[in-house]
C-alpha cells in the first residue's frame, strides 16, 4: 500500500480541528448570486482587510451571512448604511424594506483571523484553508452558490493561485499587486481559496486543460515529477464521472496542510510532495483532490449532513483510481482497510447511518462514517448492482447534477433508475442505518 493513500486516510485523525460549519435552519431566505471582493492579506501582521459586495435575492428583510472572527467596520446598500448585529460568527443585516429582486450590499471588514487563512512569514507565504468566511463575509452552507470576482492584494514578489482563471494583474502602491481572478461558474464558498508565495512554478497541459504547479522547496523538474500523473487522473474522473473538467487546475504545494480541495484548485503540503517524490506511488491524496473536483465541488452537498457524498465518493474514486494505475490488488486492499474501519466502528457501537441530522464537532468515528464506510458502501453497491449498472449510474446522477447541491436521496433515485430494481433493502441497510444483518459478500 502506498504511503500517499495513507496521507489521505491520515486525513481523519489530523482534521478533529475541522468541522463543516452545520446549516442553520430557519435563516431567513436569500440567494446569493455572486461575490465581488478586494482581500488584502499582511503577512507581517497576520491581519486581513477587505471589502466585499454581495449580490443577491430573495424575499427577507434580514440578510445573515457568516464571518468567522473578521470585525466588521461597515455595511451599506445603495451607498447608504444599514444596521448590522454579530451574532457568534453570523452577521445579521436589517434590510431598510421586503427585498424582492436582485440587490447588492458591499460589507468593509478587517481582523486577524485564528483559522481560515495560514500566515508564514518566514517563508513568505500565505494560503486558506477551508472555511472562507474567516477571509470573506459569506455564506458557508453549500447549497449556496455564487460567482467570485476576486481581487487579491499582495507583495509583488509573491506568485499567486487562486479560485478561478486570473484576469488582470496591476500595480497597487506600496510595492503590492492587485491579482484579479474571476470564478464563472456557481459554486459553494468552501471552494473558494488562495496561496501566494515564493513559489517555483511548472506548467503542463492535458486535453485542452492547462495545468500549473507550485512549490517554494522543489525545483520545476521535481514538480513535473511529484504531479507527473495530474493528467491521467482528470481524464480518468472525467470518464468514470461522464462530465469533462472546465477550466484551469492547479496544484500548490504549502508549508502545513492536510489537504484541501477548492475549485480549480487544491493545496497540498510541501512534505507530501517530498514523498511523492521519493515514491511516485504515493499519490492518492493527489487523486482524492482531484475526485473532488466532480464529486465534492460540481457535486456537492445539499448541506454537512450529507458529507459523505462529498468524501466517501472521493474516497472511493480515489481507491478506483489506484487500482486503475497500479493493479487490482491495489484496490482490493483499500476496500479491505475500510471494511476493518466500519467493522471497528461496529464493535464500538458507534456506526452510524450515513446522513447525519447535524455534522458539529465531529468525532474521529463520525470522519471514519463519512469517509471509509461512505467508501465502502460505494464499493458494495458496486457489487449489488454489477459493473455496468453501477457506472452507468454514477455517471447518470454526476451528470444529471453537475453544478447542483444534492442529498443522498438525489443519489438513490439516480441508482435505482440505472439499476432498474428496487434496491431499498440495500440503502436500508447501509445507507439508512447501521445494521447487523448477517455476513458479507465476498470481495
Amino acid at each position: 500500500m502506498s504511503s500517499g493513500w495513507r496521507t489521505c486516510s491520515y486525513l481523519l485523525a489530523i482534521a478533529a480541528g475541522f468541522a463543516p460549519f452545520a446549516a442553520t435552519a430557519d435563516e431567513p431566505v436569500i440567494d446569493v448570486e455572486h461575490y465581488r471582493a478586494r482581500v488584502e492579506p499582511d503577512l507581517a501582521t497576520r491581519t486581513v482587510r477587505g471589502v466585499v459586495s454581495i449580490a443577491f435575492a430573495g424575499d427577507a428583510k434580514e440578510a445573515v451571512f457568516d464571518a468567522g472572527e473578521l470585525e466588521i467596520d461597515s455595511v451599506e446598500l445603495k451607498g447608504s448604511p444599514v444596521p448590522f448585529v454579530r451574532e457568534g460568527s453570523k452577521l445579521r443585516i436589517a434590510l431598510p424594506e421586503r427585498l424582492t429582486r436582485r440587490s447588492t450590499l458591499q460589507v468593509r471588514y478587517h481582523g486577524a483571523p485564528r483559522f481560515g487563512l495560514e500566515f508564514h512569514p518566514d517563508r513568505n507565504e500565505i494560503y486558506t484553508i477551508f472555511s472562507a468566511s474567516q477571509w470573506l463575509v459569506s455564506v458557508d452552507a453549500p447549497s449556496e452558490r455564487a460567482t467570485l470576482d476576486l481581487e487579491l492584494v499582495l507583495p509583488a514578489a509573491l506568485v499567486v493561485a487562486a479560485t478561478g482563471r486570473p484576469t488582470s494583474r496591476k500595480p497597487a502602491g506600496d510595492g503590492r499587486i492587485a491579482h484579479r481572478w474571476r470564478l464563472t461558474t456557481p459554486a459553494p464558498s468552501f471552494t473558494y481559496g488562495f496561496a501566494a508565495g515564493r513559489y517555483t512554478e511548472a506548467r503542463n497541459a492535458t486535453a485542452g486543460t492547462r495545468l500549473r504547479f507550485l512549490s517554494t522547496d522543489l525545483r520545476t523538474d521535481e514538480l513535473r515529477q511529484v504531479f507527473a500523473n495530474t493528467g491521467d487522473m482528470i481524464r480518468f474522473f472525467e470518464h468514470r464521472a461522464g462530465t469533462e473538467f472546465e477550466g484551469d487546475y492547479t496544484q500548490v504545494l504549502v508549508t502545513r496542510t492536510i489537504g484541501q480541495e477548492a475549485a480549480g484548485l487544491a493545496l497540498l503540503s510541501e512534505q507530501y510532495g517530498k514523498t511523492v517524490l521519493a515514491d511516485p506511488t504515493a499519490e492518492g491524496l493527489i487523486a482524492h483532490e482531484i475526485a473532488h473536483q466532480w464529486w465534492g465541488v460540481s457535486v456537492t452537498c445539499k448541506d454537512w449532513g450529507h458529507f459523505w457524498l462529498n468524501e466517501g465518493f472521493a474516497t472511493f474514486m480515489t481507491a478506483v483510481y489506484l487500482g486503475h494505475r497500479h493493479g487490482a490488488s491495489e484496490y482490493v486492499e483499500q476496500v479491505e482497510k475500510w471494511k476493518a474501519r466500519w467493522e471497528k466502528l461496529k464493535a464500538a457501537g458507534t456506526d452510524h447511518p450515513l446522513v447525519y441530522s447535524a455534522w458539529s464537532n465531529p468525532s474521529a468515528d463520525d470522519r471514519a462514517v463519512v469517509y471509509q464506510k461512505g467508501a465502502y458502501v460505494l464499493h458494495l453497491l458496486r457489487l449489488e448492482m454489477g459493473e455496468d449498472a453501477f457506472w452507468r449510474g454514477i455517471r447518470g446522477y454526476t451528470r444529471a447534477n453537475a453544478g447542483r447541491s444534492v442529498d443522498t436521496n438525489d443519489f438513490k433515485a439516480a441508482m435505482t433508475a440505472t439499476a432498474g430494481r428496487d434496491l431499498t433493502d440495500f440503502f436500508a441497510r447501509w445507507i439508512d442505518g447501521p445494521l447487523d444483518t448477517g455476513p458479507l459478500k465476498p470481495l
